[in-house]
């Protein structure tokens, strides 16, 4: 079967993480990305991490430009932005994330491109977007976690800000980005007005994301409280509680069916009939109890024992694991998580994988297996593809 995208061409003008991996969701749902990168070093993210075996393909470059074609173009020779030109008239989309206003000053704007190619999906992403007294402001992952509100909402109520410990907004954003893509390709496919400008903003896309927390302030007018581990329902029993064996699980306890069913696993019946404990709103106000004898139960078992135990009995429980620990995780093999690599890695490391988009199809659904490309691999196949002399190019 086909890929849901096969046949649909994406000039990728973009780099470090947000712009590259909306372009790397599309490829892995089979879109052909041309990635045009600047003669030299090409993408910094090639020689992000401070392992410089790696230089030139880092993992992080790696884990979000597998399978996509890379083209060296300087984009102020004539030339070579007469090529680029050349390229986004023959696209389906167009992605760029530079600082707004660059791509316009580089003669690569959305209504000049527009007017080469009237069905092009033109889409730009950037740190607050293209209008807006903020403009023109520089972001990067961790500013707009700071500037959204995201840092304010984990932790305890004493703590400091928080930043979430991976770049969840650039992933965040990409992934808007792609949706957005994909909504004006269809629309596009029906018919429906052809080409289409989109502009993602890493501040919209983050609070658009926060919903769960921005939504009720919107409405009530009253701000998310932090809880530190203690889950959103406020439940003393949506929380973190330690095993025999040291490690921590997380239970996510928050309907009076599943209090009943967990105090029925723990036999502690007991809970009840207990006053203190007999619905959410007595459980809330009668937290620490709770807790303390909730606890007292929980660090008779090993942590892996008691998420099997109480998952099988329908009881919400998760193992905290490590990062490593997840990656490892048995049941990701057989829903094709972990996408291996055609080239080879490094000496003495494993083979390279990657994370697939994040869902299955029942048909031919998300994956590539195509490594990333070496800066300016296919420089000479597309400059052939669009008719262009190479010796004419400084």
């Amino acid at each position: 079967m086909n890929k849901p995208l096969d046949g649909i061409l994406i000039a990728d003008f973009t780099h470090v993480m947000a712009g590259p991996y909306a372009t790397h969701l599309l490829r892995l749902l089979g879109a052909e990305v041309i990635k045009v990168e600047a003669p030299g070093r090409g993408d910094a993210m090639r020689y992000y991490g401070a392992d410089r075996r790696y230089d030139g393909m880092a993992p992080a470059f790696t884990a979000v430009n597998a399978g996509k074609k890379s083209v060296t173009l300087n984009l102020k020779n004539e030339a070579d932005l007469a090529a680029a030109k050349e390229l986004v008239a023959r696209s389906d989309v167009m992605v760029e994330n530079f600082r707004p206003g660059v791509i316009g000053r580089l003669g690569l704007g959305y209504e000049e491109m527009q007017k080469l190619n009237p069905d092009l999906v033109f889409c730009s992403v950037s740190g607050y977007g293209q209008s807006g007294p903020y403009r023109d402001w520089p972001a990067i992952d961790n500013i707009v976690q700071a500037t959204s509100g995201m840092m304010s909402l984990s932790g305890a109520p004493e703590d400091p800000p928080m930043r979430v410990g991976f770049p969840v907004v650039d992933t965040l954003t990409g992934q808007t980005a792609a949706f957005a893509i994909l909504a004006a390709l269809l629309r596009r496919e029906r018919g429906a007005g052809g080409g289409e400008f989109i502009d993602v903003a890493m501040l919209d896309a983050s609070l658009a994301f926060m919903t769960s927390a921005v939504g009720p302030y919107l409405i009530s007018g009253k701000p998310l409280q932090r809880t530190g581990n203690v889950g959103y329902s406020g439940q003393p029993t949506s929380a973190m509680f330690e095993a025999k064996d040291g490690r921590i699980v997380s239970l996510g306890v928050v309907q009076q069916y599943q209090f009943e069913a967990l105090a029925r696993f723990l036999k502690r019946e007991d809970w009840l009939a207990d006053e203190r404990f007999a619905d959410s709103e007595a459980r809330r106000a009668n937290a620490t109890d709770m807790q303390e004898e909730l606890g007292a139960e929980i660090c008779k078992w090993n942590a892996a024992e008691l998420e099997q135990a109480m998952s099988e009995a329908g009881i919400p429980c998760g193992m905290v694991r490590s990062v490593a620990e997840a990656a490892e995780f048995p049941h990701l093999k057989e829903r094709k998580v972990r996408l291996p690599l055609d080239f080879p890695p490094l000496p003495g490391d494993p083979a390279p994988e990657i994370i697939n988009a994040g869902f299955c199809m029942g048909g031919d659904g998300p994956g590539v297996s195509a490594p990333p490309p070496e800066l300016g691999e296919h420089t000479a196949e597309i400059m052939e593809w669009l008719g262009r002399d190479r010796k004419n190019r400084a």
